[in-house]
C-alpha cells in the first residue's frame, strides 16, 4: 500500500505540474520494459513524469517521479520513486546542484542524496552524478556519467555508465557496473516523442547479469528535447544505474 500511495502521489504531482506553473517544462511518459536476469524474465510498465521550474534567474527546481509495475512467474510487484533536485546554472553552459530521493521497494523505503553536474555543448550534454543510498541497514554508493549527443534538437542519442558499491548486511560488499545506450526522437510539430534503450547491470561478486530493454512514448511540454535538457528537465533520467534503487 505504501508503494501505491507514494507512486500515485508522485505521478499525480508531476502530471498536474503544468497547470500550476506556467513557466514549467517537462514530460510525462509511459514505457514497456523486458528484463532478463540470467534466464529469469520479467515484463513490466513504467509511468514517469518530470517538471523543471525556475525559482530564480540562476536556480531551478526539478521534480520527478515514477511508478513501475512488473510481472514474472514469481508474482507481480509495484515500485514507486520520487526525487527533488535543486540546481544552479553558471553561465550558459554549466549546471550543478544536488538532489534527495526516495524509493519504495517491497514495502521498504530507500532514501538517496547526491550531487550532480551537467555541461552543455553545442550538440551534446555531459552529465555526472555521485549518490549515496540508505538501504534499510545497508548502504550503496554510486558514481556515474552520461553523454547525450543531439543529432538535431529533436533527436537524442545517449550512453551512460555507473559504478555501484552496495554494502549488504547479510553477505558484505557487492560491486555492480551498469551501462546502457538509448535514443529518443520527438515527432515533427508534435509534443510526442518515442524512446528506446538497453541497459545491462553486472554484479561481479555474485556472477549475476541483468539485461533490460525499454521502449515507450512521452508527452513533452515546454520545448524540444534539447531545450528541455538544458532547462534541467532531464536530470536523473538517462544515467545508467541500479534500476529501482535510487529515487531518481
Amino acid at each position: 500500500m505504501k508503494t501505491i500511495l507514494l507512486a500515485t502521489a508522485a505521478a499525480a504531482t508531476l502530471i498536474a505540474a503544468p497547470a500550476f506553473a506556467q513557466e514549467s517544462v517537462g514530460s510525462v511518459g509511459l514505457g514497456y520494459t523486458h528484463t532478463d536476469t540470467d534466464g529469469f524474465k520479467t515484463d513490466g510498465a513504467t509511468l514517469d513524469g518530470v517538471t523543471a521550474m525556475k525559482v530564480a534567474p540562476e536556480w531551478t527546481v526539478t521534480l520527478n517521479g515514477s511508478v513501475a509495475y512488473s510481472d514474472s512467474d514469481l508474482g507481480d510487484d509495484t515500485v514507486g520513486a520520487a526525487a527533488a533536485h535543486l540546481t544552479k546554472t553558471f553561465g550558459s553552459d554549466l549546471r550543478a546542484g544536488g538532489f534527495v530521493g526516495v524509493s519504495d521497494i517491497g514495502g521498504e523505503n530507500y532514501f538517496s542524496v547526491g550531487g550532480e553536474m551537467q555541461k552543455y555543448l553545442a550538440s551534446a550534454t555531459l552529465t555526472g552524478v555521485v549518490a549515496y543510498t540508505d538501504l534499510d541497514g545497508s548502504a550503496a554508493w554510486t558514481i556515474g556519467g552520461d553523454a547525450a549527443y543531439y543529432v538535431n534538437p529533436s533527436l537524442r542519442l545517449n550512453a551512460g555508465v555507473s559504478y555501484n558499491n552496495v554494502d549488504v548486511d547479510t553477505f558484505g560488499k557487492v560491486d555492480a557496473w551498469a551501462y546502457g545506450v538509448g535514443a529518443e526522437y520527438q515527432l515533427d510539430n508534435s509534443p510526442i516523442s518515442l524512446f528506446g534503450g538497453y541497459q545491462r547491470v553486472s554484479f561481479n561478486d555474485i556472477d549475476l547479469d541483468s539485461d533490460n530493454f525499454t521502449i515507450g512514448a512521452r508527452y513533452n511540454f515546454g520545448g524540444a528535447l534539447q531545450s528541455l535538457d538544458r532547462a534541467g528537465a532531464n536530470l536523473g533520467r538517462t544515467l545508467a544505474g541500479l534500476p529501482g534503487i535510487r529515487g531518481f
